[in-house]
């Protein structure tokens, strides 16, 4: 049974009837006598006892103690907690590591691919740093010009009206120069095909008027190489995808190859089993030139590597109509002349040292003649003619043959594309030109 002063803690209250002088009070350890009281007898009644305040001291010392031992306990369970986390992360990390090394691998595969495709420029950088400058001149005197139009509000007279408008006109002329001849340039990437639509046989044309309005987007289509005189039209591409609304044209002549070119509203052919080149108006419907081209082999004498009687290719660019052909007395390697697109009569002729029978397909940018190498998947653009210079340089341009037999390859100045009939599919490529503005003082 509790003795009473822990049932009566903190307080203890001791009743005795004794003299209070001769009762002995011990109270439990720990505790003091704090008061007592007596009757009229001077018997005590009862004596108050209470703890020392110094074990009242160890009380609060030791709920510290605990409080402190539980937050420790606490801090134990959440480092614990951390240790778990922080392994976590650890592994989280290392995985990530692993990845960011294939990562950098990659990278690193990519970003040498991209230094080496980027290699051919180099030799060009010099050119378009002077090329800047003549920019930068051109931008100096109209600064120059600017100046001189205010000096004239401020002092009418200086200058005399007519000379001022004759220096506008002649900056106007010289920056409209400077813009045509952005539009021919040396070609340095060819990019895609995007497939436009999928039909006729794995050999034929199709193309459109380089010449044409920019509102004007007929497509005309010619399936195979031999044996064929129909001609389809179409409005534009949508209608030519979807087959809607065509125009058939039926040829006094069948042609021979797949090298033809509409140009100026006319469509130029090769006439089968002949060197005669024929244009043929489609306004009016009928053949308005015949000319042959001297010397010029035909049906399969000097073909490209595929074959299909393309001995003679027409094609236009920038500069004009181009015939592209092979004779005897080249050798069977290539000739290029520039025609008169009326007359069909040659205006200049370039003889090359690169055999057609060895050329996939070819076709003029801006006065120079591309050929490939193939008309096979790894076809390449390997060897370029410059009419300008009359000389040749090998080069390294791949194209992507997609369908991997190629029997058609033009260039279209207006779209700035080629063109391709690539195994049945109608196919186009984009073609990234360098261009190089030089002044007169360099022509």
């Amino acid at each position: 049974m509790r003795p009473l002063s822990v049932v009566l803690n903190p307080l203890l209250f001791l009743l005795t009837f004794d003299y209070c002088p001769s009762v002995t009070v011990r109270p439990k350890e720990g505790w003091k006598v704090y008061s007592s009281a007596q009757d009229a007898d001077g018997r005590c009644i009862c004596t108050v006892v209470a703890p020392e305040q110094n074990l009242c001291s160890r009380d609060a010392k030791g709920r510290q103690i605990l409080q402190l031992m539980e937050k420790v306990q606490n801090m134990s369970q959440s480092i614990e907690v951390l240790n778990l986390r922080t392994q976590r992360d650890f592994q989280y990390i290392m995985r990530m590591e692993g990845q960011f090394k294939g990562l950098r691998s990659k990278f690193r595969q990519e970003l040498k691919g991209k230094m080496e495709a980027l290699q051919p420029l180099i030799r060009v950088l010099e050119q378009y740093k002077t090329d800047a400058q003549l920019i930068t001149q051109f931008k100096q005197e109209i600064r120059n010009l600017s100046m001189v139009l205010t000096a004239i509000r401020e002092e009418i007279g200086a200058y005399d009206s007519e000379e001022l408008q004759q220096r506008v006109l002649n900056l106007e002329s010289r920056l409209r120069n400077c813009m045509s001849k952005l539009t021919c340039g040396k070609l340095m990437k060819i990019t895609g095909p995007v497939t436009v639509k999928t039909s006729g046989t794995r050999f034929g044309a199709w193309m459109t008027d380089p010449q044409a309005s920019p509102t004007n987007n007929r497509v005309w289509y010619m399936d195979s190489y031999n044996n064929n005189k129909i001609v389809k039209e179409y409005k534009s591409i949508a209608d030519f995808v979807s087959g809607a609304g065509s125009r058939t044209y039926n040829l006094p002549f069948k042609w021979a190859g797949t090298n033809h070119v509409v140009y100026n509203g006319s469509l130029y052919y090769n006439k089968v089993q002949s060197n005669i080149m024929v244009r043929y108006h489609f306004e009016t419907g009928r053949v308005v030139t015949q000319r042959g081209l001297e010397n010029a082999g035909f049906h399969n004498v000097y073909p490209y590597t595929w074959g299909g009687f393309s001995d003679i290719d027409l094609m236009a660019d920038e500069l004009g109509l181009w015939a592209v052909y092979a004779t005897n007395q080249n050798a069977g390697n290539i000739v290029i002349s520039q025609l008169h697109p009326e007359t069909l009569q040659i205006l200049g002729t370039w003889n090359t040292e690169y055999s057609k029978r060895n050329a996939g397909e070819s076709f003029m940018i801006c006065g120079t003649l591309y050929i490939t190498n193939s008309h096979l998947t790894g076809a390449k653009v390997y060897y370029s003619y410059s009419t300008k210079t009359s000389s040749y340089e090998y080069t390294d341009i791949p194209f992507h043959n997609q369908y991997f037999h190629m029997s058609m390859l033009d260039y279209n100045a207006r779209d700035r594309a080629l063109y391709g009939w690539n195994n049945g599919h109608q196919v186009l490529f984009n073609v990234t030109l360098f261009h190089i503005i030089k002044t007169e003082d360099d022509s």
